[in-house]
């Protein structure tokens, strides 16, 4: 527990989650020195070297310490494998574990939303919060933000074969793109990082650390919340447990629900809002029938293509020798760059399944290294991995409790490949990356397909064999849809339909999943809540 404890009994705001969107809210609301706020956090402290150095990542995924350890349903459209879903258990919550990388996805996908009906959340709408919040590193423009909150560096390492990746893609016409973030992201570059000097950044630094000097923030860490107390159709606040003891907290004007696509339609469920029969089932009493929570559950699939490479320096090479890994860290320690300073992935391309589209529907992750599955080790020999997704898939799941105790994990149904669209774009996918593999400026390095393997060709085989290799992204969004229609669970103010005082703040409220990676559509979407919420409060 941490902040000031002169902030006992009833507060402003009361926010749930001290993740991507809750540290961004904490900060906006909080400069009103008037308004009294608390956070909540079910994880604990960011205080953990494995969460700064960015290659810690592999350490922080499958961690307790940073980790919810969350596995999905058995998946039919994955030859009825369970994934492990990891969600940050952490300040900063999946800032502190993610990829970090910086993308706003397609002006396209925000514009979509403002034609189901959204009004305030078209691209023009939410270019302004994405440049608030923005510390770019090559400063501000109209495109980009100077001296905001939330850091954008360019990554501070190179390899030789992902530049050849990105030559060989140009013969397939796959141009190089200088920005990923103006609103079309179609091409290929670098990824920009959410890191200051070769260290992660993550919401807690840049929202949450300077908001604690406020005397009117108070933060606590390791406090479960169990319910959002209702009185009658209004949120009057939250009960958690800390230590195991439970405590109360009011709030005199809002509860801001904000632990995650996977969290905050868990808590809603508990809390007695949600679907009445799902509800029931679990012995849950139905204060607020909204069939919509939990449901609208959409991710991004990757599949991950392996090519075993010759005449390369790779990660696989360099990391498995002692030699190899005193080289690495020495790199890191003396000038913070070096692969411990790498993102996952360092190098992107979008792509379009079909020419006939007018905005990409792949994206490619190239990484200089490879494993039969994350958190395994690394080959003993060089190769690259070449992952797609499809940006816009039509396999839509759910996300529901599964009992009343609020240890459980919920019931995480994806329903990866149900569509038949889907199928089809995972088979052009893997197709597509194989083509762009057989490149002239790739032939020096003589790269051989172990991944899905070359004698994988048919329709069927390709197929159950993606079913075998395709993983989660981490992008789970759109469990209390945003909506104009009386069917969403928040309206585009994002207050929760047909209760008074409550708002849902973080990637559920997304319609649609966005076309690219989603911590920073969040942090635009905190944003724009919050100041959402202060009009509200002035007028």
């Amino acid at each position: 527990m941490s902040g000031p404890t002169s902030l006992e009994g009833t507060y402003d705001y009361v926010i749930v989650g001290a993740g991507t969107a809750g540290c961004v809210l904490a900060n906006r609301l909080t400069e009103d020195p008037s308004v009294k706020v608390l956070l909540l956090e079910a994880g604990g402290s960011d205080n953990y070297h494995w969460v700064h150095i960015p290659v810690g990542y592999l350490f922080c995924i499958g961690n307790p310490r940073t980790d919810w350890m969350m596995k999905t349903a058995s998946e039919p459209g994955l030859n009825g494998r369970s994934l492990v879903y990891p969600r940050g258990k952490v300040l900063g919550g999946c800032t502190s574990v993610n990829g970090m990388i910086y993308m706003r996805g397609q002006a396209a996908d925000y514009d979509h939303w403002r034609q189901l009906g959204n009004v305030g959340w078209s691209w023009d709408d939410v270019l302004p919060y994405f440049l608030k919040s923005e510390d770019h590193h090559a400063g501000k423009s109209g495109l980009h933000g100077g001296g905001g909150e939330w850091k954008v560096s360019k990554q501070r390492l190179k390899w030789e074969i992902l530049e050849a990746v990105q030559k060989g893609a140009r013969e397939f016409g796959v141009e190089p793109r200088a920005d990923f973030n103006d609103g079309s992201n179609e091409g290929s570059g670098f990824f920009e990082v959410n890191q200051n000097g070769g260290v992660r950044w993550n919401t807690a630094k840049g929202f949450l650390r300077p908001a604690l000097k406020r005397p009117n923030l108070r933060l606590i860490t390791h406090a479960e919340t169990r319910s959002i107390l209702l009185e009658g159709k209004r949120a009057a606040g939250v009960t958690f447990t800390v230590k195991g003891q439970e405590r109360t907290a009011r709030a005199e004007r809002e509860v801001l629900l904000a632990a995650g696509a996977i969290n905050s339609p868990k808590i809603l469920e508990l809390s007695g809002v949600g679907n009445g029969a799902v509800l029931s089932q679990h012995g849950i009493e139905v204060k607020h029938e909204r069939a919509g929570v939990g449901e609208n559950l959409q991710d991004h699939l990757q599949i991950r293509t392996v090519y075993k490479v010759k005449n390369a320096k790779t990660l696989n090479t360099m990391a498995n020798s002692l030699f190899g890994k005193a080289s690495i860290a020495l790199q890191y320690g003396l000038m913070r760059s070096g692969p411990m300073s790498m993102a996952p992935s360092q190098f992107g391309m979008f792509t379009k399944s079909d020419p006939s589209l007018e905005t990409p529907d792949l994206e490619y992750h190239v990484q200089p290294l490879s494993t039969d599955k994350l958190g395994d080790p690394l080959h003993p020999f060089p190769a690259i991995t070449v992952s797609v997704c499809n940006l816009r898939p039509e396999s839509v799941g759910a996300s529901h409790i599964q009992s009343g105790d609020s240890g459980q994990q919920p019931d995480i149904k994806l329903n990866y490949l149900s569509a038949e669209k889907d199928k089809l774009i995972a088979l052009k996918s893997v197709r597509q990356a194989r083509e762009i593999m057989t490149a002239k400026a790739l032939q020096a390095y003589q790269p051989e397909e172990i991944l899905p393997g070359p004698q994988v060709d048919s329709d069927e085989d390709l197929l159950k064999k993606v079913g075998d290799i395709a993983t989660t992204i981490f992008h789970p969004v759109g469990t209390c849809r945003m909506g104009p229609d009386e069917q969403s669970v928040v309206d585009p103010q994002l207050k929760v339909r047909g209760l008074d005082g409550l708002r849902v703040i973080d990637a559920s409220i997304m319609p649609k999943i966005v076309s690219g990676n989603t911590a920073s559509p969040v942090v635009m979407i905190a944003e724009k809540a919050a100041d959402m919420i202060r009009m509200e409060q002035r007028g």
